[in-house]
């Protein structure tokens, strides 16, 4: 057993002896590819999204030197057609970049780095003697030529080095030209079957192009048909919360929320796993990054970033514009490229119809607002400490206590949003209730015409608190607010939620720069007039 070469099947056969979710339909994606034009593939998913463990599936399934069948013969891929025909067939070589970035820290990286792989290679084929000027790829050209060989590589977190060095230093061009050498020359086709990179950033751009634009890209945004192979799926987890005795729900408010291509709720698979290990709910991101690493790009302050993070912390989405991003995380120039990082990242998602971007769930929120916290942002800060005290007044239909925590609200954020317009009550409003995510599903109708946005409260599963919904007025009073509620048509779901509803009126003075709120709990018989 080798080091980076005939290193068998234990890495997935551990994956395999705990809890595991049968994602082997990637195989299939890759065998498809294996021996073509498209044989190459680089895969880009945010941390703990399951890159590793499927390159380690992969390892497990093309590696001739074990036997693997036992490993998938109860796996979606067992029935696939492709199964058979490529089960440990191949020569196949692992390389995790992070293994060198940890112990190399200079320009001599990407020497060290394909001299080890060399030599662990050569002791695989002691027939073929390495020549003196051989580099890894002079020899496997020599094997692969000699022993009628087809290699399948496969190489973890390609992107390490990319993240360690800055471009254009030595060891940067040297794992650019290094990457050209084993893929882009012909040679490559003569010594691969197949190659398969995975990391957290796609191919960094030079110029306008791709340093290796042969390789068939599946990104967050663009993950063709990988799009179901990484992270968990709704179904996917009900069947784990069921098993493990979980709540589905708290599982969902923590965890989901990320749109992978067109998959549009995805949870992230490690802290679902870790939160039925630990049967416990809460925030796992810190265990796998630091808060340090989101605020910095957030402390770039590049215009109107700030209101965009406040904005999506308040539940709105934001447009992005991503195409300009070079892949690079030391190459940042603009909002765009920090909203663009955030999703490569995992802090945010991104729809790819409408081209916004968005906070997944309530886990990256938090670690949003300890980046906020770390940033200095005190009015933001301030408005979401205060916002526990403003749902329980609320609750407690205590009026002027609301209405003193929407105007704490506006004033700490008066100076981040011009408070003229549908959108900017509502988002102030979101801010001032952000603690309700906790309890409540929060929806914000979109404003229509010349009335203001509705924000409407619903209590998750096994929450014994009423549903609220809010309407907002400008210059007007908080009666006609509740007269509003009254008049209007809403979503069928608030209409069965049980009575009594808690209806919130917040009326806006521009001229006293005060807020007035009136609140009443509608009766069952009255119910009906929500539908």
């Amino acid at each position: 057993m080798g080091t980076y070469i005939n290193i068998g099947n234990a890495g997935f056969q551990s994956a395999r002896n705990g809890e595991y979710v049968d994602k082997s339909a990637l195989i299939a994606v890759v065998n498809k590819t294996l021996f073509s034009e498209r044989q190459f593939s680089c895969v880009s998913r945010c941390r703990r999204f399951g890159k590793s463990m499927a390159a380690k599936m992969l390892y497990a399934y093309y590696d001739h030197s074990c036997d693997s069948r036992h490993l998938f013969a109860d796996l979606a891929i067992a029935n696939d057609p492709t199964f058979e025909q490529h089960l440990n067939k191949y020569a196949a070589i692992y390389l995790d970049t992070t293994n060198f970035v940890s112990q190399y820290k200079n320009d001599d990286i990407v020497g060290k780095m394909d001299a080890a792989l060399l030599e662990d290679v050569s002791k695989a084929y002691p027939d073929v003697p390495v020549q003196q000027a051989d580099g890894l790829m002079d020899y496997l050209l020599r094997v692969s030529i000699e022993k009628q060989e087809r290699f399948v590589f496969i190489i973890d977190e390609w992107d390490a080095i990319c993240r360690e060095f800055a471009p254009g230093t030595k060891a940067m061009d040297a794992y650019v030209a290094w990457l050209r050498r084993m893929f882009k020359s012909q040679d490559a086709y003569r010594v691969f079957a197949g190659a398969y990179m995975t990391g957290i950033l796609p191919i960094k751009k030079y110029k306008t192009e791709s340093a290796m634009n042969n390789f068939q890209e599946y990104s967050m945004m663009k993950p063709g048909g990988m799009g179901l192979c990484f992270g968990f799926t709704k179904d996917e987890v009900r069947t784990l919360a069921d098993k493990h005795g979980m709540d589905f729900d708290e599982l969902e408010k923590w965890y989901d929320g990320y749109q992978i291509g067109n998959i549009t709720s995805i949870f992230n698979p490690n802290s679902v796993m870790t939160a039925i290990q630990e049967q416990w709910c809460e925030s796992y991101w810190g265990r796998t990054g630091a808060v340090d690493a989101i605020a910095a790009y957030i402390r770039m302050n590049y215009e109107g970033l700030k209101d965009n993070i406040i904005q999506m912390l308040a539940g709105g989405r934001c447009k992005v514009n991503t195409i300009g991003f070079r892949n690079d995380l030391s190459e940042i120039y603009d909002r765009d490229d920090v909203l663009t990082v955030l999703i490569h990242l995992g802090y945010l998602s991104y729809d790819r119809t409408t081209k916004e971007c968005y906070i997944p769930n309530l886990e990256v929120s938090y670690e949003m607002e300890n980046a906020i916290k770390a940033n200095n942002w005190d009015g933001v800060v301030n408005a979401l400490q205060a916002s526990e005290q403003l749902l329980q007044a609320t609750l407690d239909g205590d009026e002027e206590a609301v209405a003193r925590g929407v105007d704490a609200a506006h004033d700490e954020n008066t100076s981040i949003l011009s408070y003229n317009n549908e959108n900017s009550l509502a988002c102030v409003l979101s801010i001032a209730y952000y603690y309700a995510r906790n309890d409540y599903i929060m929806y914000r109708e979109l404003p229509t015409g010349k009335g203001f946005a509705d924000i409407v409260l619903i209590p998750r599963r096994n929450v014994q608190s009423p549903a609220i919904v809010l309407e907002l007025k400008f210059n007007k009073d908080a009666d006609s607010a509740i007269e509003q509620i009254l008049r209007k048509q809403y979503p069928e779901k608030i209409a069965q939620h049980p009575a009594p509803l808690l209806l919130v009126g917040i009326n806006y003075d521009k001229k006293t720069k005060t807020h007035q709120c009136k609140i009443i709990k509608s009766l069952p018989e009255t119910t009906h007039i929500l539908k």
